[in-house]
Order: structure tokens, then sequence, then C-alpha cells
């Protein structure tokens, strides 16, 4: 006999920003998980995708399409950012207003491990986002993450354009793989409300020096490794680790593994990848 549970379809799961870097492996994930999987983005779907997702065009600038966008689904996977303080407030704020109207989805919120100790004003938006997150009524998770493999790998292929010398921040990272970050974004999707999640960090805490000099080997150059020591508030806390969670080492693939993934270290951008 054929129970509820074998014959029930699962509910749907909304992804924003789900043509962009993590958007796009969360989507994967849930996809392999068996999850029915709703992308929204400004775009609309390009006519050779074929992929087994539904698709929302809709803009959390101005509010367009995003009501018809959250209606009906079961969780926000929230991946689209916007660079600022009010940008980043905005973009959330217009999506709790939209869920909360269109019924009570499970929010999740992909923040940066650091928000609440960094001067940032990037960082001071993620943070308010947080807070509106927190209270907004809805159920939700909030997932802090250390920087991805591949924001440092841009930071270097601009630093290593100087001929000879190549100028790294005297501080430490702790780099985590996106595609590890999306899969505990889709597993967190598909269970209960946790409010704030433990933190997801990389394997290594090493100097940026000894990440640049990964880069150089990888990518076949040969530069000498500044380690340039930058004032001001925002520098001091990096220095001290407040962007760091060594208690969190819970990602698995290193720099290196990262960059021998990469067919070509040079030739492509992190909005590219």
């Amino acid at each position: 006999m054929t129970t509820r549970k074998e014959t029930a379809v699962p509910e749907e799961i909304l992804v924003t920003g789900g043509t962009g870097l993590l958007g796009r492996l969360v989507v994967q994930h849930l996809l392999d998980e068996g999850a029915r999987v709703r992308v929204m983005s400004r775009r609309p779907r390009p006519a050779d995708d074929a992929s087994p997702y539904a698709w929302a065009t809709a803009d959390l600038r101005s509010g367009a399409g995003v009501a018809e966008a959250v209606a009906g689904v079961a969780a926000v996977v929230h991946c689209a950012t916007a660079f600022g303080r009010q940008a980043e407030l905005q973009l959330v704020r217009t999506l709790v207003e939209a869920a909360g109207r269109g019924g009570s989805p499970h929010l999740l919120y992909t923040s940066i491990v650091g928000v609440d100790r960094i001067p940032l004003p990037y960082y001071k938006g993620k943070l308010a986002a947080e807070q509106l997150v927190q209270q907004s009524g809805l159920p939700h998770t909030v997932l802090r993450a250390t920087q991805f493999h591949d924001l440092l790998r841009t930071v270097f292929a601009a630093a290593a354009t100087a001929p000879v010398v190549m100028p790294v921040p005297d501080f430490r990272f702790q780099p985590v793989d996106a595609g590890e970050v999306a899969a505990r974004l889709a597993s967190l999707a598909v269970g209960e409300p946790v409010g704030r999640a433990p933190d997801f960090a990389g394997p290594e805490v090493r100097q940026a020096g000894e990440f640049a000099a990964a880069y150089l080997r990888a990518s076949d150059r040969r530069r000498r490794i500044l380690p340039v020591r930058l004032p001001g508030r925002t520098f001091r806390a990096y220095r001290s680790g407040a962007h760091l969670a060594p208690d969190q080492t819970v990602g698995k693939v290193t720099f290196e593994d990262y960059l021998a993934g990469i067919p070509d270290v040079r030739g492509r951008s992190y909005r590219q990848r």
C-alpha cells in the first residue's frame, strides 16, 4: 500500500541570486537532494536553459516581481547580495516584507564571519540584515561563513599584475570552498529553522602571504610577496583575527585543492566562476 508520505510532492524552495556563484551551487545541491527549486533572478530565464527548476524574474532593489517569486514556497535561501550598508539592508527588507505577506516560509540568510566585529560598511549592512531577519517573526536560519577561496584568488590575481612585487595584507585568512557552504545551506533549507547556525569556516588558518604563494605556484608566476600593514580600525580588526573561526574548521577543501580544480587560474575572475 502506498503511503501519503511516499506520494507527497516536495515543497518548493526559492533561491534568490540563483544564478550567482553561491546561488548556482545551492540550486544544484537542492536538486541533487530531490527538492523542488525556484530560481529567482533579475534577468529572464535564458532561452536555452532546460534545467529542472522553476524560474521567477524579480528585482529585490525595486521590489518588482518579488511577491510573486516568494508565493507558496516553503523556504527561501537568500544568496543575492548588494555592496554597501543600505543596499544590502534594502534587499533583505524587501524580501522579508514580501515573505511575511505571502505566508511564513523558512528564511535562510547567508552572512559572513566577523560582521559584528569588523567596521566595514558592507559588513555593517550584513549585520543589520541579520538582525532584520531575526526580528522578522519568520522562521529563520542565519549562516555565517568565512571568505570564499574565490575571493582570495581575485585579490591575488589583482595584486599579481604588478611586475615584480606582489603586495598582500599582513594578516591571516581562513578561506572556505563555496561548494561546501552551498551544501550546508541546502541541508539547512530542507530542515527545521535553527536561528543562528554554527559558523562555517575553512580548514586552514594561514597568513595571507602563504595563500598568495600557493596562488603564484598554481598560476606559474614569479613575484616577491610583500606583506603590507594597512592602517585603520578595519585592518586592526582583521589583524586581530575577527574574521576567523578557528574552532569551526568544518570545510575540507584547502586553497590548494581549490586552485588545482581550476583549468586556468590566471584567466577566470571571481564573478565569472
